[in-house]
């Protein structure tokens, strides 16, 4: 006999909930709680199985069922294997370009609110004083120029634009090599107007080609006013939580995770914190969330690139596993950058993928 997946679901629930309850765990009480909506009886015959194949053990005739050695080993060896695959996941997710980064919050905002069964917000990074590195001009057919835009933090942004003139390979190296002395190293607000009207005085006749680059290099870059994007998950886990779950008390609160202009309060509160923040009851900002913790922490892909995390639940959250859990992250987010910094990037490194 094997553990199939129903096996495997129906064993998690009866070790999780004996772990928070140290009793015994019968059928009506995993019908409860698995998401298999199966029905007791069905239940029982699972953990009659399960009790065969020795993952369980009944320490009374009329108990229900507790895990054994075996049962717990298989748990902490699922729990490792989760884990391991969560470095792996955030690993991967953290070194995709700069056109992923949507899907990339989104994802980590998911995986935080499974890991602690809370809820989960993610701001996506402001780019504040961010300077650019790297700029190439490539040909492509019918007068057009695929422009490649590496800024700090090896963000990459690809454009294909038109042109109304013809330019030849040895210019397009010279337009290459003029914006990039003349550029690189600066920010948005130092091209000002002398730096622009100079460059534009040195590309001659290709003028109206350096004000279509420049144009891609301020979206790039990005101005300070740009709208915040936030990403949240998990907003239904507080129906776990009796305290959070009254109808009232529920409906504000997943009204505030629709919204993200309340939740930037979070965000603007905690922006200039370099560590983990704790917010507890009345601490909050948020006038909704009086009745829960919330944990921030801000993460930092490299200078100027910053952005908030966040988890939201009650005030008897697992502050341990929660804190753990964002230290692991801003640990994991820490080291990528710096790999991903070290390696840097060099010319001919575009994906040719254009928006």
């Amino acid at each position: 006999m094997e553990l199939d997946e129903r096996k495997v679901t129906i064993l998690k629930a009866i070790i999780k909930t004996y772990l928070e309850t140290g009793e015994p765990v019968g059928s009506r009480t995993i019908s409860k709680y698995t998401e298999l909506k199966l029905s007791s009886a069905t239940i029982r015959n699972e953990m009659s199985d399960l009790e065969e194949m020795g993952y369980i053990i009944q320490p009374h005739t009329s108990a229900g069922r507790i895990p054994s050695d075996k049962g717990y080993r298989f748990y902490v060896d699922q729990i490792m294997q989760e884990k391991e695959q969560e470095v792996t996941e955030v690993k991967e997710l953290m070194i995709q370009r700069v056109d992923r980064v949507e899907l990339v919050l989104k994802r980590l905002a998911q995986m935080l609110a499974t890991n602690t069964n809370y809820a989960a917000m993610i701001s996506g990074p402001q780019y504040h004083q961010n300077k650019l590195k790297f700029i190439q001009l490539s040909q492509m057919p019918e007068n057009k120029l695929l422009v490649v835009i590496v800024v700090e933090g090896n963000l990459i942004r690809n454009k294909v634009v038109e042109v109304r003139e013809s330019i030849s390979q040895e210019e397009l190296l010279n337009l290459n090599i003029l914006l990039n002395s003349s550029l690189n190293g600066l920010t948005i607000q130092e091209i000002n107007l002398g730096v622009i009207s100079q460059l534009k005085s040195k590309a001659g006749t290709h003028r109206e080609v350096v004000d279509l680059v420049l144009g891609e290099v301020a979206e790039a870059i990005q101005a300070e006013d740009e709208e915040l994007q936030i990403y949240t998950s998990g907003a239904t886990n507080i129906f776990k939580y009796p305290e959070l779950s009254d109808g009232e008390k529920a409906s504000q609160l997943i009204n505030t995770l629709e919204k993200k202009e309340m939740l930037q309060e979070l965000i603007t509160d905690g922006s200039d914190s370099t560590g983990i923040q704790v917010y507890i009851g009345n601490e909050t900002p948020i006038q909704s969330m009086k009745d829960c913790s919330v944990v921030t922490a801000n993460y930092e892909l490299g200078e100027g690139i910053r952005g908030t995390i966040g988890i939201i639940g009650p005030k008897r959250m697992d502050y341990e596993k929660v804190l753990g859990t964002l230290k692991n992250l801003m640990k994991q987010l820490d080291a990528t950058y710096k790999n991903e910094k070290g390696d840097g990037y060099e010319p001919g490194q575009e994906n040719g993928r254009a928006d």
